[in-house]
């Protein structure tokens, strides 16, 4: 940590100005001979979606829950929410584990409610927001089902709503979408999108890059117990070249002498990545040399191509490994 960042004041009041509401500074956590978290360095900014990308066993969870306080590191310092003791603010930050756990016979309301008196709300308060939270979110009608009458999306969505009902000012939501079908995906994207809205700093770990994708505005991949990347998405998208898709009346001609000497022929259309001078140069070739161009696409790599690229290839596939095991389930 630098002079500058060491110097902030760790008690609430200043927290409310901290430029980032999770830090984490040369974290490092051995279990035995596994160093499950293996010199990190993290920032997440205040307000922002943040999302944490690796396959199981990446280091995922032990980062979360080094950065929380739940665990200590064996080495390195952390801070949240301005505080240099993370328990300090426990009742700040909202945390849904990625071990899910409800008492099957608590009725839905009053299971939310609970999990707010946990973290300092008034059980009466609690219970007037959840019926409210369940209403708002078409779940009116089960605020009364216990647990063990609701689906397991269902069940899920009511201990997220345990997990915001107090109001916090960081929620960390560990693996929210394993088990989800594509409709409660939606929702909890939405609901993630809702609450930053309103300002909370939102952090989510996954090993389904479509979500992160499609709702952060920064990610880390963690692969080994260490960061590969942290920044934002569009700047891990542009670690790879856009890839150009090319069809052409001809077949041949002095023109394709100015295709990238690595194009790659199939099914009548060339494919190359997108040259470092752009297209223009290309495109006067083709058309200077006759080559008839049929069809010209230029595709920006997605998320999943970088994370390829950034962690590897045996990573990915098993990121997709857990993925395909859950939709099988």
């Amino acid at each position: 940590m630098n002079d500058a960042s060491a110097a902030l004041p760790s008690h609430p009041e200043a927290a409310r100005d901290a430029a980032y509401a999770l830090e984490g500074h040369g974290l490092v956590k051995i279990f035995g001979a596994f160093r499950a978290v293996d010199g990190i360095d993290i920032a997440v900014p205040t307000g922002s979606i943040y999302g944490i990308l690796g396959p199981n066993g990446a280091g995922k969870t032990t980062l979360l829950r080094t950065l929380l306080g739940i665990v200590d590191p064996d080495e390195g310092h952390r801070r949240l929410l301005g505080e240099d003791q993370p328990l300090r603010m426990a009742r700040m930050v909202g945390y849904l584990p990625e071990e899910r756990g409800l008492y099957p016979s608590m009725k839905a309301f009053e299971a939310i409610a609970f999990m707010g008196a946990l973290r300092g709300l008034p059980l009466k308060i609690g219970r007037v927001r959840a019926r409210e939270m369940l209403e708002a979110h078409g779940m009116g009608a089960s605020a009364e089902k216990p647990i063990r009458q609701l689906s397991k999306g269902m069940a899920q969505t009511v201990q997220l709503f345990g997990t915001i009902i107090h109001e916090p000012r960081l929620i960390v939501l560990d693996e929210p979408f394993s088990g989800l079908d594509a409709i409660n995906q939606e929702k909890l994207e939405a609901l993630i999108r809702e609450q930053a809205r309103r300002g909370v700093t939102v952090l989510f770990s996954t090993h389904v890059i479509a979500h992160a994708e499609r709702l952060c505005e920064r990610i880390a991949i963690v692969a080994g117990g260490r960061i590969r990347f942290e920044g934002t998405v569009s700047a891990a998208r542009d670690r790879l070249r856009p890839q150009v898709s090319l069809r052409t009346r001809a077949s041949d001609g002095a023109w394709r002498r100015a295709l990238p000497a690595d194009t790659l022929a199939q099914d009548g259309t060339w494919h190359f990545a997108l040259p470092e001078e752009g297209i223009e140069p290309l495109l006067r070739e083709l058309i200077e040399g006759q080559a008839g161009i049929e069809s010209l696409s230029i595709e920006r790599p997605g998320l999943h191509d970088a994370f390829v690229a950034i962690a590897g290839a045996a990573a990915a596939q098993g990121m997709r490994s857990e993925a395909a095991g859950e939709d099988e389930a």
